[in-house]
């Protein structure tokens, strides 16, 4: 009698595993990845993630595509995450990891905001938690496919994120993100290059700009039109359009740009967004977003 159990995958079934810190915003990707159609599995033991797949992978329809959800309570029976991603990978799986991080501070304060201890905290202290999670996650964080700091980004602004990643297009396409942010606020952790835009004159000291921003025309006109402006965007659409068919090949299918100027209101996100539509126009699946843009 036939096994189908040795038969290798339908190329059809998309698998996902988020993992990360608790306090990162997990639940948040999960629910942005059933509003794009997946169907969502959350604290799973790392010991079953081969039968969730296979099991996916029979029932198709709505489990063609499937999210593994695990955090520290995952954990409790293995703690070899990675050891299990390569065993889906063994097994003709393609699983895309997705890891969610956040700094320290910001996960101490979320986690004071809702009056809840970390689950590894123990008697200690909070950032003793923290402390113990990164230390268990960290082979984790170093395999993943994508990693997403949510740091700055609002529930709606995560959830967006998520969305255009994984919403509809070829999965197995290299997908950019064009990330303006202000350099005064630190560097967003999961940029793959950082582009500077501050050797352009700053639309800030323009009185009748101050105000608007670099999604408005007055000040994307004024900042493109500055010396120098429109080569560093070509010089940097070249880079990223040599590059994406060796990070295709090498199965990198995430990239982050990051663009920066002082406060991420004018120039980066002018830069961001033609970046963006320059990329696009050589048929590279990209999209801006602007990581500090409303903060000032």
């Amino acid at each position: 009698m036939h096994d189908d159990s040795s038969a290798p995958p339908d190329d059809d079934t998309e698998l996902v595993v988020v993992t990360g810190v608790s306090g990162g915003g997990r639940s948040t990707v999960a629910r942005a990845l059933e509003n794009v159609g997946f169907y969502v599995v959350d604290n799973l033991p790392q010991a079953l993630m081969l039968d969730m797949a296979e099991l996916a992978q029979k029932a198709g329809g709505a489990a063609q595509h499937t999210a593994m959800v695990l955090d520290v309570r995952s954990r409790a029976f293995s703690t070899d995450l990675v050891g299990a991603i390569n065993a889906l990978k063994e097994r003709g799986f393609h699983p895309r990891v997705v890891f969610v991080d956040a700094d320290d501070e910001v996960l101490i304060r979320r986690f004071e905001s809702v009056r809840r201890s970390h689950p590894l905290q123990g008697d200690g202290r909070l950032a003793d938690g923290i402390a113990a999670e990164r230390k268990l996650l960290e082979e984790a964080r170093d395999h993943a496919d994508v990693i997403i700091d949510t740091s700055h980004l609002n529930v709606n602004q995560l959830r967006r994120r998520v969305e255009e990643l994984f919403g509809g297009e070829d999965a197995r396409r290299l997908r950019v993100t064009v990330l303006s942010f202000g350099f005064k606020y630190g560097l967003p952790q999961d940029a793959d290059f950082v582009l500077d835009a501050r050797f352009l004159p700053n639309p800030y000291w323009v009185p009748e700009l101050r105000e608007h921003n670099g999604q408005e025309e007055a000040v994307s006109d004024y900042v493109l039109g500055q010396p120098g402006a429109g080569e560093f965007v070509a010089t940097y659409a070249n880079l990223v359009g040599a590059t994406a068919p060796g990070f295709e090949r090498e199965g990198k299918r995430y990239l982050t740009v990051a663009v920066g100027c002082t406060g991420g209101k004018h120039r980066s996100v002018a830069i961001a967004e033609e970046l963006a539509d320059r990329l696009r126009q050589a048929r590279i699946s990209a999209h801006a977003q602007h990581r500090d843009l409303g903060r000032e």
